[in-house]
């Protein structure tokens, strides 16, 4: 069985007070709902997890009902940091799960294909993250304001969401994170923790995820494309 685990329990505090980016209404409906359909599309998700802030139950469970989605899903609680939500989304997987995607609910533009190739990657390796070379010239600086060096970009990559695991593997990577009062804001670092090898799997298509205002035009021309 593979299941996928949205994370929508964030605020997301670069997009500017009182606005809620998961919220935000693009191409005709909000950014998360976007981002469900797309697993709710993917033939290789079976059930879907979206760990949520309470109080948002009525909410997710309209968005459910108006676009008709097909998979079993289940709505669970968000944690006080990213990791503490994806632990809950764990936690609550069925014991018969295999792999697992976990996804921002922010990034709305994931294809199919991409999700898929995620998931073979965990199948072969125990993990695989979506991931783009960076392209631009990358300067380090120690205090923010004079340049110290250039990055050699060759070897980096920008990683994003989905990142999927084998349940066992991800599962003892964010354990040995919690055991060790880590709190890491990506999922792939845990497993660095733990030395399991991720996968790199480039992204065919641009596959944004929606952190402030000036994300929003480029992300409703892609969804209405």
């Amino acid at each position: 069985m593979i299941s996928a685990i949205i994370v929508a329990a964030g605020k997301g505090t670069r997009m500017g007070a009182k606005v809620d980016k998961l919220w935000l209404e693009v191409a005709g409906r909000p950014v998360v709902a976007h981002t469900w359909k797309q697993f709710d599309d993917s033939p290789a998700i079976n059930a879907i997890i979206l760990v949520i802030r309470d109080g948002m139950q009525a909410h997710f469970a309209e968005i459910a009902a108006q676009l008709k989605f097909k998979k079993p899903f289940r709505l669970v609680a968000g944690g006080a940091e990213r990791q503490d939500s994806v632990w809950n989304g764990l936690c609550a997987l069925a014991p018969e799960t295999e792999i697992v995607c976990i996804q921002d609910g922010a990034r709305p533009c994931t294809s199919l294909p991409l999700i898929a190739d995620t998931i073979q990657a965990a199948r072969e390796t125990g993990a695989g993250v979506a991931a783009q070379p960076v392209a631009d010239t990358i300067k380090e600086s120690a205090d923010g304001l004079v340049i110290a060096r250039t990055v050699d970009r060759s070897k980096l990559w920008a990683v994003q969401t989905p990142q999927t695991f084998q349940v066992e593997i991800i599962r003892r990577a964010i354990l040995a994170a919690r055991q060790q009062k880590l709190q890491l804001t990506d999922d792939t670092a845990a497993c660095e923790l733990i030395g399991q090898p991720v996968r790199l799997v480039k992204s065919a298509s641009p596959n944004p995820k929606v952190t402030v205002p000036a994300d929003v035009p480029f992300v409703e021309s892609l969804l209405r494309g």
